[in-house]
């Protein structure tokens, strides 16, 4: 015999005011869980967005991120030696050799210096980014001191506005053209022409050298031939994994941390959920009793306060994502642990997300009402009955 789900879900409702404290207490520590989770999802989607499927990054052996690497001049001809490398319809070969360097801005809400990406990119970078689209201004003409900012850059930092003149690699520069990069890891960089960049930061050599295959099943083999190259020192890895892996070291600090915050904040709920279910038990001695007279086994006392604890779970947990989904229309900017740049990005609410604080809720009321439960579960009818 099953103890009704109505009678359950009832004793919660007639409990208004404790169910809904202590399932704000579960929805405050589910908010935080989700939002952490949510805030290395929108890291890695943002870095993993930034790449393209076909094309491949090229950087020196041992690098771990462009802005340590260093390709020769020579090195950068051999590559472009490759047949592999798609053809755009004009017979122009899709490869761009590229500069990479941090230089310092002050952060328009606090003047403080941020590190910002400054990428030297040709004609065919741009046609290789197909997400970035210029929506203010015009792009930056080759062999000019001309630059474009992406929208994070344009609205995070003082002086990277249309028309503003900025002043790095010993000469100055003017914001012709502002970017946006569909909230992938270029809305963070500034772009300017890439033999400029070069000359002004008398630089001899690439930062790393961007291709498009043309046939995207060859990247083996194409990066079988790049790394056995005695002639090169260089390691190549498609886009999409080269940026997975930019943010790999941040996401995983901020996962580890925020969890073991949750779970602190999580003791407390435990608690509260405890508290609530043991003044349930002891308010409700006499029904306790009468269900054990009427014929309901031990288990059934069990499972029912069990889902009692449960439902007040889901309940919190419903509650804080609720809440938490609200943050995906934050976007903030913190520094990359491995290219030690700013860069914005939004929160990010998947469904693996969903179902791991879903469950993180049922386990707090799960081990809140474990032994409340199991102490209804023990009482004897005639003591039940006789405490009424």
């Amino acid at each position: 015999m099953k103890v009704p789900f109505t009678y359950i879900a009832r004793n919660l409702v007639a409990r208004r005011l404790t169910t809904a404290l202590t399932a704000g207490g579960m929805a405050l520590v589910v908010y935080v869980f989700a939002t952490v989770l949510m805030l290395a999802a929108g890291l890695r989607a943002t870095l993993v967005a930034t790449g393209q499927p076909d094309n491949v990054v090229v950087i020196r052996r041992g690098s771990q991120t462009e802005v340590q690497s260093g390709i020769s001049r020579d090195q950068a001809r051999v590559i472009d030696s490759l047949p592999d490398i798609a053809v755009a319809g004009d017979g122009t070969r899709l490869i761009s050799k590229e500069s990479v360097v941090l230089i310092n801005l002050p952060k328009r809400s606090t003047g403080a210096p941020g590190n910002v990406t400054v990428r030297g990119v040709t004609a065919a970078g741009l046609e290789l980014r197909p997400q970035v689209k210029l929506v203010a201004g015009r792009m930056f003409r080759p062999g000019t001191s001309e630059i474009v900012v992406g929208r994070a850059i344009a609205k995070g930092f003082r002086g990277a506005e249309l028309d503003d003149t900025l002043r790095f690699g010993s000469r100055e520069w003017t914001v012709v053209g502002e970017f946006d990069a569909g909230r992938t890891g270029f809305d963070s960089e500034i772009w300017g022409d890439a033999t400029q960049m070069l000359q002004a930061f008398r630089r001899n050599g690439y930062s790393s050298v961007v291709f498009r295959l043309a046939d995207p099943d060859r990247f083996d083999a194409v990066k079988t031939a790049l790394e056995s190259d005695p002639r090169l020192t260089v390691e190549a890895k498609r886009e999409r994994q080269f940026y997975a892996d930019q943010s790999q070291a941040l996401a995983n600090f901020i996962r580890v941390l925020g969890t073991g915050i949750s779970i602190i904040f999580s003791i407390g709920a435990v608690i509260g959920a405890a508290i609530t279910m043991y003044a349930s038990v002891a308010s409700r001695t006499a029904e306790i009793g009468t269900l054990r007279a009427l014929g309901f086994p031990r288990g059934a006392i069990l499972v029912a306060f069990l889902a009692e604890a449960l439902l007040l779970g889901f309940a919190g947990g419903v509650a804080g994502l609720v809440a938490a989904s609200f943050m995906q229309a934050v976007t903030i900017s913190t520094t990359n642990f491995q290219t030690f740049a700013e860069i914005a990005f939004s929160f990010a609410l998947t469904p693996s997300i969903v179902a791991a604080s879903l469950a993180f809720a049922l386990a707090m009321g799960l081990i809140g009402g474990f032994l409340p439960a199991a102490r209804a579960a023990r009482m004897k009818i005639v003591d039940a009955l006789r405490a009424a």
